[in-house]
């Protein structure tokens, strides 16, 4: 089973009157395909800009400061360069730290994903959760607080893939690691003793859902898997409102923007193609740390 319930939501202005609103949905890389996905699958008519800054990938490496300027200079330029009307900020690990000054620093609505908490602990059954994520996003005080608010009368398991981001990255790109690689990041996710077991998984990387279907081939026993993403996407659909009537948006309204570039090879090309963006861009932006 998997439940796409939305961790939680903060920033609640009016609804957005733009008739054919441009939808920025940003990562460090190309995890966001599932939220960009899902966006997708509700509003049709809107133009697209999916930006991906892989010259920053991983962002679990960056020190917070460092992380944080990263991303509101990014944005900055994304939002200078297509004026959109909403962001969406397909990445736990900048969510978690970042969001607050991307809305000091600029005036439209962004929409971030934390992770999947509370819905994992409304779901469990047994009341053994695993959270699923970066190093640095179970690392953050803003998930432990989750934890405490949310459930904390649940066994909760953290565990922290430094590989599965690259994993991901790699299998969408036509190079898929092996099934013994991937097991060795999801073994840790599934617990067992006298109390009971591991019966819901949030995936708290915007790149996990991309590995879902080996996930569930691969995992001891039958769990639920908590993807955000659907619920991301009906969030901004509540903040923009419904699709326009009669539109739909073509090849020209969508772009793939990266800053760098480095890794778009074929397959990639296609698989971006697949997903409704044929179109690629490059923003060269190097990640400068000194």
């Amino acid at each position: 089973m998997r439940v796409d319930l939305l961790a939680g939501a903060t920033y609640n202005p009016a609804v957005m009157p733009s008739p054919v609103p441009t939808i920025l949905v940003f990562d460090s890389g190309l995890g966001g395909l599932t939220v960009f996905s899902e966006v997708l699958k509700i509003r049709p008519d809107a133009r697209y800009v999916y930006a991906a800054d892989d010259a920053g990938f991983p962002y679990g490496r960056l020190a917070e400061s460092v992380l944080a300027e990263r991303v509101v200079a990014v944005m900055e330029r994304l939002i200078e360069l297509h004026d959109p009307d909403i962001a969406v900020v397909a990445c736990n690990t900048a969510s978690t730290l970042v969001l607050p000054y991307l809305r000091a620093r600029f005036s439209i609505p962004f929409v971030g994903t934390v992770p999947a908490i509370k819905p994992a602990a409304q779901t469990t059954q047994t009341g053994y959760l695993t959270v699923l994520a970066t190093p640095a996003t179970v690392a953050r005080d803003y998930t432990r607080d989750l934890i405490e608010t949310y459930a904390a009368g649940c066994k909760v398991n953290l565990v922290g893939s430094r590989r599965l981001a690259g994993f991901a990255e790699a299998e969408l790109a036509g190079s898929p690691v092996s099934d013994e690689e991937l097991l060795e990041e999801l073994g840790p996710c599934f617990i067992e003793d006298a109390g009971g077991r591991t019966d819901v998984v949030a995936l708290s990387c915007t790149h996990y859902p991309l590995l879902l279907p080996r996930f569930q081939t691969l995992a001891p026993w039958p769990v639920t898997w908590i993807d955000p993403a659907p619920a991301i996407a009906r969030r901004v659909t509540q903040l923009i409102g419904q699709p326009v009537p009669g539109h739909e948006a073509d090849e020209n309204e969508t772009v793939a923007v990266f800053t760098s570039g480095a890794g778009i090879g074929l397959d990639l090309r296609e698989a971006l193609r697949e997903k409704g963006l044929p179109a690629i861009a490059i923003e060269d932006m190097p990640l400068l740390v000194g």
